[in-house]
């Protein structure tokens, strides 16, 4: 009688995917891992919506490393009034002539809003992930070679988001372009995700051998 009132709990759907095999399995773990992703993204949606109002006023400008990945010209459409607006904010030392932006350099004004929203609601990612996805006793080292794998994406997720922003402020539609943060931030997310599942489940937060399960049950 007990067993029938028995209520289901994650741990129990987790056991019944397992035992209807590594298929099945990898399936619910790819919910688990989606259902922790729009948790992540939300994090970060939110962050990136918030952090700007801290660092909009940063001029101090990227390093000479990071002035070739993040060029005026490739984040922004000086062609676009909301180009425009972004290159007198983020671009310091420039000008536009004929829709290009010459001699300018981006500020970490721009570069931080992104990068910081998307690492903390990434690391949380990291944990819970650990936690009830994979249920995983992955060394601490994992997490430092996580934060090497997500500065990489990060930087490169800040370049895409910027440039997706200007193309959709492009769009005839003022609705759309005052949407362009929050949908570029949903397509930077949905690369990472494509990126972080795989990396995560097969490298990073493998889960427990069943031989150490069992010697430690």
């Amino acid at each position: 009688m007990a067993d029938e009132k028995k209520k289901i709990s994650l741990g129990g759907i987790d056991d019944a995917a397992e035992g209807k095999g590594s298929l099945i399995k990898t399936i619910w773990q790819l919910v688990k891992f989606l259902v922790v992703s729009g948790l992540v993204t939300i994090i970060q949606l939110v962050l990136a919506n918030v952090l700007p109002l801290i660092f909009d006023g940063v001029t101090a400008t990227l390093p000479a490393f990071l002035q070739g990945i993040f060029n005026p010209n490739f984040i922004f459409d000086p062609t676009t009034a909301e180009g425009i607006e972004q290159v007198g904010k983020y671009v310091v030392g420039g000008a536009i002539e004929n829709g290009v932006v010459v001699g300018g350099i981006v500020t970490w004004g721009y570069l931080l809003p992104f990068f910081l929203s998307n690492l903390i609601a990434n690391i949380y990612g990291f944990y819970q992930n650990k936690k009830t996805t994979f249920k995983s006793d992955a060394p601490w080292y994992n997490f430092a070679i996580y934060i090497v794998l997500m500065i990489a994406l990060i930087l490169f997720s800040t370049w895409f988001q910027g440039w997706l922003v200007g193309v959709i402020a492009k769009a005839p539609w003022e609705w759309l372009n005052s949407l362009a943060r929050t949908i570029a931030g949903l397509a930077a997310g949905f690369v990472q995700m494509v990126v972080l599942f795989p990396m995560e489940k097969f490298v990073l937060l493998k889960e427990k051998k069943a031989d150490d399960a069992e010697a430690n049950a």
